[in-house]
């Protein structure tokens, strides 16, 4: 899994075939259709989900084949599994694969779906607990037990998912849409698509990945004229179940789905030391993330291999990327303390043979206490305008401008990097028990010269 700010990315590759598992199937109780609504974070689609009677956060991803509970060690209290066995698992990075616990025989609801039958895995490791860079709890992640027994619409102008029974579902759509075949690599959809790069069109073969938040990964190939755009810079790509990913963030010149071109558009190449489990399938070019998914409408049907889409009010949205070098996470909370003056008492005077009177509103002084996320660096890109600023990692973020904690979300401090070139930044942060104030200005290394 790859959690990066507003960059982030889920992304797995188990280390085994899934195939052994026992079949399990979801079936609506309803027979024809449900609606789920979502939370849209970061380009990601939360979804509830209860597993054996415990409600859950679960992220809806297109590129995991078996659903994954995260930091298990900290839900077994409420949340009991079933059938378990001790395997390993390979995630993308560069370290060792993690421990987990592999289940059978649990039940699943999500809506009016329900599975009895759904095999997990269960990470052993308390360390991996992606809630802090995503600001919301998340327990686990799901995707191809879902898309396989129903025709899945995923709306994202609206927030909402759509089950439908593929027996009842109308394939009939509008002419406002368009369809692609999709071809299935380890249960995973790959469609076909093109890029515009140093003036070359490249035809492309990109894993659909609604669990990544970036725009679009691609694995670098020169044999393929899949090249880094000369302009481009190093860059901490995020976390993998198995490590850190690095690679390169760029601007290619388009981006292709059948007739919808998209202009300007981020990408990201990894390094492939950290994807090289990914890049086993020599077949696929990169993955179609979040910053480009949502842009669309789309109905997945596994069963046919095929997937619609229609472009939606984000499609012609600018694509942004950070502009500061800080990445942050939450790290817990913290308690704060703040004057506060409320009315104490009103003295009345009254001058003689006068019938006007003054009155004096007096104010006494008391404190209260909020408690408050805490927010706090745990990367910079180097020498980017945050690390030349003096800005270090582990600095408790306090305020960006002007700004505190308390009306601060993750996702609003993390917007406060997404402006313009030359934005003016200023932070106060507190450093071993100090506090300190910074300043500096964004820099776009993609786009244009900076103005610094």
């Amino acid at each position: 899994m790859i959690i990066n700010k507003k960059l982030l990315f889920v992304i797995f590759f188990i280390g085994f075939h899934l195939s052994a598992f026992s079949q399990s199937n979801f079936e609506l109780q309803n027979g024809k259709s449900d609606k789920i609504h979502f939370k849209l974070v970061n380009n990601l689609i939360v979804i509830p989900v209860s597993i054996n009677g415990v409600s859950l956060s679960f992220l809806l991803d297109t590129g995991v084949s078996k659903p994954i509970i995260f930091n298990f060690f900290n839900l077994k209290e409420e949340l009991s599994i079933h059938e378990t066995e001790l395997i390993y698992i390979q995630g993308l990075g560069n370290e060792q694969p993690v421990e987990a616990l592999r289940s059978s025989n649990n039940t699943v609801i999500i809506g009016e779906a329900v599975t009895l039958n759904q095999d997990l895995f269960a990470i052993i490791d308390a360390s991996i607990n992606f809630a802090p860079s995503l600001g919301i709890p998340i327990h686990g992640i799901i995707g191809y037990d879902i898309f396989k027994d129903f025709v899945v619409e995923i709306n994202y102008s609206r927030k909402f998912i759509k089950l439908y029974n593929p027996l009842f579902y109308d394939s009939k759509l509008s002419r406002k849409w368009r369809k692609l075949d999709l071809i299935f690599y380890n249960k995973k959809p790959i469609v076909e698509a093109s890029i515009t790069n140093q003036n070359q069109v490249v035809p492309v073969n990109l894993l659909i990945d609604t669990g990544g938040s970036d725009a679009l990964w691609i694995f670098e190939d020169s044999d393929q004229s899949l090249k880094v755009p000369t302009t481009n810079f190093d860059a901490f790509l995020g976390k993998g179940l198995s490590g850190s990913i690095f690679g390169k963030r760029a601007v290619l010149e388009s981006f292709r789905l059948k007739d919808f071109q998209l202009n300007a558009v981020n990408v990201s190449f990894p390094d492939s030391s950290s994807i090289q489990k990914a890049k086993i399938n020599k077949f696929r070019n990169g993955s179609l993330l979040g910053d480009v998914l949502h842009r669309f409408n789309w109905v997945f049907n596994y069963k046919s291999k095929w997937v619609a889409f229609k472009k939606n009010k984000f499609f012609n949205k600018p694509f942004e990327y950070d502009k500061s070098g800080i990445i942050m996470q939450y790290a817990g909370v913290r308690l704060v303390k703040s004057r506060i003056q409320i009315p104490n008492k009103i003295l009345g005077s009254a001058a003689a043979n006068s019938t006007q009177s003054s009155n004096t509103l007096t104010f006494g002084s008391t404190y209260k206490f909020e408690v408050v996320p805490e927010l706090i660096i745990s990367d910079l890109r180097p020498d980017s305008p945050a690390h030349q600023a003096g800005l270090k990692v582990g600095d408790v973020v306090l305020s960006i401008n002007n700004k505190n904690l308390s009306s601060l979300t993750l996702q609003n401090a993390i917007d406060q990097f997404y402006g313009p070139d030359g934005k003016r930044i200023k932070m106060i942060i507190e450093r071993e028990g100090v506090v300190m104030k910074y300043h500096f200005k964004l820099r776009d290394l993609l786009h244009k010269k900076s103005t610094n």
